[in-house]
């Protein structure tokens, strides 16, 4: 007989969604760093997406392989948390291995293994909270999850800025030009992604599969060729509402990559008027970048919780176009700020729609999937999102010296016009009445 799911508490939300903490620093970091990294190893700025690769390649490949995997994986552990830990060491590892990369190529290996070891933890994750609540829990635990990456991003965003005001040089750096706060905001990162991590896999356990799920899965076939199959099955067998929501991830997760990359350059200009990455004006640039990432993390942060009640209330497909709508605004009007302080402002907006982005699509898909397939589903969804970034990474180089101008602040304002067609896309999905 299938045990019932019972209804959690605040604080077993909390205590089952802390791993995402660590796991959003680490991608904190990523975002906040691996350009101007790449930059002070020497990189031309129109190859950047090609070394930002690794995210959407690992994604397209690992995610729903190991989605397929931890459906069919039975331990005394559970199905989805040894995924969390075998990712979080290997993520620990690299984080720590990172800020000492010599050359540009290091730094991109390392980043292939980084993201991998993000990816194996992330797609159990999502699934791991569709397995454990109820559908009506479901907005609370998946925009609980944007508040831990509001939390995360912002901490590890603000680090640097953190470390410069207790004392340690801005411009301190190593034999290869990384800055000492780089360094030493990667090995923080490293302790926190295992730490947050262990700490969901002892105070949370899974819901135990029955006698016959565990005979059900045994039964099915092994194997890569079967792993792909179930894949591939699933795919066909995708439904409606999330085959809807494939033009909203487009448009969305391509604008993300290029505030992403694009940032620390779009501020350095607008802000600073620095083009080389050997002055203090990109560097200035590179720190209020981490600046406002944390100011947006932030607001993601402390505004989850009420997304929570007003997908609850309204429909998470509406509180989603509204906020993807705030953030094509303000990323379009970015590039007209001069003033240090006022580039806050349009990051209201971006600090809205990153917590609806890490929550109400979830919050739609867990609602049209079936519950066995949630694995893998939750995986392939996953491509939803690589997918437009490995286009980005892969056409933005054939069209940015001629179309863009050379010119970052056009590749913002090109972000801000995409987040704003994700936003209209978002209103022809149709869901459930409880999303």
């Amino acid at each position: 007989m299938k045990i019932p799911k019972i209804k959690l508490s605040f604080w077993q939300i909390i205590n089952m969604n802390f791993g995402f903490f660590g796991l959003q620093y680490s991608f904190g970091l990523q975002q906040a760093n691996m350009s101007p990294i790449y930059s002070y190893l020497g990189a031309e700025e129109s190859k950047l997406p090609y070394l930002w690769l690794a995210g959407p390649i690992t994604g397209l490949l690992i995610q729903p392989i190991v989605g397929a995997l931890s459906d069919k994986t039975v331990t005394k552990w559970g199905r989805r948390r040894p995924y969390f830990l075998i990712g979080a060491i290997l993520c620990s590892i690299c984080l720590f291995i990172m800020p000492y990369s010599s050359s540009v190529w290091m730094a991109a290996s390392v980043l292939w293994i980084l993201d991998a070891a993000n990816n194996i933890t992330q797609e159990p994750y999502r699934a791991f909270v569709s397995d454990k609540l109820r559908s009506e829990q479901h907005a609370m635990g998946f925009l609980t999850q944007s508040a831990f990456t509001g939390l995360g991003q912002t901490l590890s965003y603000l680090t640097p800025t953190l470390l410069i005001f207790f004392g340690i040089s801005k411009m301190a750096a190593n034999d290869n030009g990384i800055p000492i706060t780089t360094m030493i905001a990667f090995v923080i990162g490293s302790v926190v992604s295992i730490g947050s991590i262990l700490w969901t896999l002892k105070s949370t356990k899974e819901i135990p599969l029955t006698a016959d799920e565990i005979a059900e899965i045994k039964a099915s076939p092994v194997g890569i060729k079967s792993t792909f199959a179930d894949i591939w099955g699933a795919i066909k067998d995708m439904p409606l509402t999330m085959r809807q929501m494939i033009p909203m991830m487009f448009f969305t997760w391509y604008a993300m990559f290029i505030y992403w990359i694009y940032i620390a350059k779009t501020l350095s200009r607008s802000v600073f008027g620095a083009t080389a990455s050997s002055t203090e004006g990109f560097r200035d640039a590179d720190i209020l970048s981490g600046q406002i990432g944390a100011f947006y993390n932030f607001i993601a942060f402390v505004s989850a919780f009420g997304l929570a009640w007003l997908a609850k209330r309204y429909g998470a497909k509406h509180i989603h176009a509204i906020c993807l709508s705030l953030a094509g605004v303000g990323l379009f009007v970015l590039p007209y700020i001069s003033s240090p302080i006022l580039v806050f402002i349009p990051m209201v907006g971006m600090g809205l729609s990153w917590a609806s982005m890490m929550g109400n699509p979830y919050v739609i898909l867990a609602g049209s999937i079936p519950e066995k397939r949630t694995g893998v589903y939750m995986g392939i969804f996953n491509m939803f999102i690589v997918i437009p970034m490995l286009l980005q990474n892969v056409t933005m180089p054939l069209y940015y010296e001629s179309w863009l101008n050379n010119n970052p602040i056009n590749a913002m304002k090109l972000a801000g016009v995409m987040l704003l067609l994700g936003a209209v896309s978002t209103l022809f999905i149709r869901t459930k009445k409880t999303v």
